[in-house]
C-alpha cells in the first residue's frame, strides 16, 4: 500500500486490511539465538550500460520529487484514523484485459466515479504499460475504489477467493497526478514481485483464519525464514534475503514498536525509529516494515541512476542489481514510464 501524495505520514499502517502492506502481521517476536551480523553485500552484476538506462531522466527525477515530497513534512502529523474505503467496481483480469465488471451499491455522490469507465480503463492502461504481463501473472482482479481524496492511492492484496491470486485496488479520486500515480503503481507492483506466490508460499491456515492469532503464531513458528504475513518466504526469495541483510539486526526493536496498542504512541515511536536509523532508509515510509522498505527500494531502483554512495539506503537499491532479470525488468518498466509521462 502507498498513501497518495497529499496523505499524511504513515496513514492507516496499523488499520489497513491488506496483508501486503500491514504491519500488524508481525505481532510475534522471532527469537534469534545470538546477535545477527549482516553479511557482506553481494557484488553488483549490472554492466554500466544496463545500469544507466534512464531514457527520460528528467521525467524520473520529477516522479521521485513529486512522490516523495510529503515525506519531508514535519513529524507529528500522522493520522491514525482509517478512512472508509468503498469499492465501486471490480474487474476480472486476464493478461492485459479486464472484463466482467461487478458494480457495488454506492452513494449517489460516487455514481459519477463508478460510471467513469474511460477513467477506470485509463488507470489499467497505465499499469499494463508499466508492468510486463509475465511479471503480473498472479493478478486476478482490478478494483476501482475510493476512501475520499488524499488518503490511500493504491494497494495490492491476496484475493478473497485464492491466496495465490492477487488484486490491485486504485482510488479513482487520487489519480490526477500522473507522476505520483506512476510511482505508486511501481511501488504496488513491487509488493506483487516480492510477496507473490513465486516468492512467498501462501499460508492456507492464515488465509482461512485471518483473525486467529494462535494459528498465525503456529505458522510463524513453523517458518524457517522470514514470515511477511501472507506465508513463509522461500529461502531464496527477495524478501528473505532483504530481511536478513537489512532488517535482522533491528527487527526485534521494530517489533517492540509494532506491539504498541495506542496509535499516537505507535506513530511517535515509529518516527523515532526512523530518525534513529535514517541512514538506512530511502524514505521514512520505508521504515514502516520490511515489506514497505523493499517496495520503496525497488521503486528507487527503477527510477534512480546507479548509486555511487555506500550508505545502507543506497545498498538497498544495489540489492536489485545483483539479479540480471531485474535489470532487464527495470529497463522494461522505464520504457513504460517514459511513454506514460512524455
Amino acid at each position: 500500500m502507498r498513501p497518495s501524495l497529499r496523505s499524511t505520514l504513515l496513514i492507516t499502517i496499523l488499520l489497513a486490511a491488506s496483508l501486503a502492506c500491514n504491519a500488524v502481521t508481525h505481532l510475534f517476536v522471532l527469537e534469534t539465538p545470538e546477535p545477527y551480523v549482516p553479511p557482506a553485500p553481494a557484488p553488483v552484476t549490472a554492466t554500466p550500460a544496463a545500469a544507466e538506462t534512464l531514457t527520460c531522466p528528467l521525467v524520473t527525477d520529477k516522479i521521485l520529487d513529486a512522490a516523495t515530497q510529503y515525506y519531508e513534512e514535519e513529524p507529528g502529523k500522522a493520522n491514525s484514523e482509517e478512512p472508509e474505503e468503498l469499492y465501486l467496481v471490480t474487474y476480472s483480469v486476464s493478461g492485459d484485459q479486464i472484463s466482467a465488471p461487478f458494480y457495488e451499491e454506492v452513494p449517489a455522490e460516487l455514481a459519477g466515479y463508478q460510471e467513469d469507465i474511460n477513467g477506470q480503463k485509463e488507470i489499467w492502461h497505465d499499469f499494463v504499460t508499466l508492468i510486463p504481463a509475465v511479471d503480473r501473472s498472479a493478478l486476478a482482479e482490478y478494483s476501482v475504489v475510493t476512501d475520499g481524496e488524499g488518503n490511500i492511492l493504491a494497494a495490492v492484496a491476496q484475493t478473497a477467493f485464492d491466496p495465490a491470486r492477487w488484486s490491485l485496488d486504485v482510488d479513482i479520486r487520487d489519480v490526477g497526478d500522473k507522476l505520483n500515480l506512476t510511482y505508486t503503481l511501481i511501488h504496488e507492483f513491487a509488493h506483487l514481485l516480492t510477496l507473490g506466490p513465486g516468492q512467498v508460499t501462501p499460508s492456507e491456515a492464515v488465509f482461512n483464519h485471518p483473525d486467529d492469532d494462535d494459528i498465525f503464531f503456529q505458522e510463524v513458528s513453523a517458518c524457517p525464514d522470514y514470515f511477511p504475513g501472507e506465508g513463509c518466504s522461500r529461502s531464496n526469495s527477495y524478501i528473505n534475503a532483504f530481511y536478513k541483510e537489512f532488517w535482522a539486526d533491528i527487527y526485534a526493536e521494530w517489533q517492540d514498536i509494532n506491539l504498541i496498542e495506542d496509535n499516537d504512541a505507535y506513530f511517535e515511536a515509529l518516527d523515532d525509529f526512523y530518525y534513529k536509523y535514517e541512514e538506512r532508509f530511502l524514505t521514512d515510509y520505508a521504515a514502516t516494515n520490511p515489506e514497505e522498505d523493499i517496495a520503496e527500494a525497488f521503486t528507487f531502483f527503477v527510477l534512480s541512476p546507479l548509486p555511487i554512495d555506500d550508505s545502507i539506503a543506497e545498498q538497498k537499491i544495489l540489492f536489485f542489481y545483483r539479479d540480471p532479470k531485474l535489470i532487464d525488468l527495470r529497463a522494461e518498466i522505464l520504457r513504460g514510464v517514459c511513454q506514460l509521462n512524455q
